[in-house]
């Protein structure tokens, strides 16, 4: 039986080794360990055997089982890194390859007037603020100086959550808090953000549209800074050559207020032609007061003006609505970076 045995074994080995795919390989396996292989046939040989035999002649063939199996998993191994290794030569990356390129994209107009406002008042000392878009009754109206039932509130129709909460109409909550957590010292910030006012959507309005305010409250701040730093702002925005005009207005968080006008071209008769971008004034002395400063010993000036506005003016946008809309016609012409 050993002599038998050992024949099996180097004739399996022989085979075994010389097997290249998995389906062969399981074939076989099935040959020499399956239910009708030949290891299973030649127990079934041992019937007539006695039972010391039967120990004997078992125990070797289990042994002779094991060393197949052990032969059979190695081959196994050996087949699965030689496909591995032809799987990974066939799909070698070849990384002197140029790359695949991808469309870019463009910053889109609104927040490229964003970035580039923000860039030029960080780059006269002031800091870029930000503050909640659902707002407080108080925070939005009341510290501006607009208690309730005020009719200056009719200019800002809002949309109201509560009785007491609503969305911002504008982002001069943010200077508020601000100067509340200021606790009197002097501040320099711009407050760009959404705001919402229930207005009819046109091609020039919309309910939903974004602002950027500034304020400055220091000692012996007056209109004449107020109106060099507009000048700066309009110059930075639409060119070197043009000019701004002050002319005086109403809101109820500044006194004086004023709207601030920006040089358009000539008309026929050589005049300047005008053209309002934003609104402006000192602030309030009541909203100073409110606010923890002493309005005897401080002073300041706050503005405010659309992004929407200016990108429109800046690349000749006919219609406000073309900024929410995502019509793939107007986002391909942003990808010059301009329109």
């Amino acid at each position: 039986m050993k002599e038998q045995l050992q024949s099996i074994l180097t004739e399996a080995k022989v085979e075994i080794t010389g097997v290249v795919t998995m389906p062969a390989l399981q074939d076989l396996k099935a040959k020499y360990l399956g239910k009708t292989g030949i290891m299973s046939e030649l127990m079934k040989g041992l019937k007539d055997a006695t039972i010391e035999e039967k120990k004997e002649i078992g125990s070797q063939v289990n042994l002779a089982k094991d060393e197949l199996e052990a032969l059979f998993e190695a081959q196994r191994h050996h087949i699965d890194n030689v496909i591995l290794e032809q799987k990974l030569a066939k799909e070698t990356i070849d990384v002197t390859l140029p790359g695949n390129g991808y469309p870019r994209g463009a910053l889109h107009p609104l927040h490229a007037v964003i970035d580039s406002i923000e860039d030029l008042f960080i780059g006269m000392g002031y800091q870029v603020e930000e503050g909640p878009e659902v707002e407080s009754d108080e925070m939005n109206f009341e510290m501006l100086n607009l208690p309730k039932n005020h009719p200056a509130r009719d200019m800002q129709d809002s949309f109201y959550i509560t009785d007491t909460t609503l969305l911002r109409t504008h982002t001069s909550p943010v200077q508020i808090r601000t100067m509340l957590a200021a606790k009197g010292q002097p501040i320099k910030i711009i407050c760009p953000g959404k705001v919402y006012r229930r207005d009819d959507d046109d091609a020039t309005h919309s309910h939903q549209f974004t602002q950027i305010e500034g304020l400055v409250v220091d000692k012996n701040i007056s209109i004449a800074d107020l109106k060099g730093t507009l000048e700066v702002l309009v110059r930075h925005l639409f060119g070197e050559e043009r000019e701004i005009r002050l002319r005086p207005s109403y809101f109820p968080f500044t006194e004086p207020s004023m709207e601030v006008d920006v040089s358009w071209g000539n008309h026929p008769d050589g005049t300047t032609k005008w053209m309002e971008i934003l609104g402006a004034g000192m602030v309030h002395p009541n909203v100073l007061r409110m606010s923890g400063y002493d309005p005897e010993d401080v002073s300041g000036f706050a503005f405010g003006l659309g992004v929407e506005r200016i990108a429109m003016l800046q690349h000749h946008i006919d219609d406000i609505r073309h900024f929410y809309i995502n019509d793939q016609r107007f986002l391909d012409q942003l990808k010059g970076g301009k329109l």
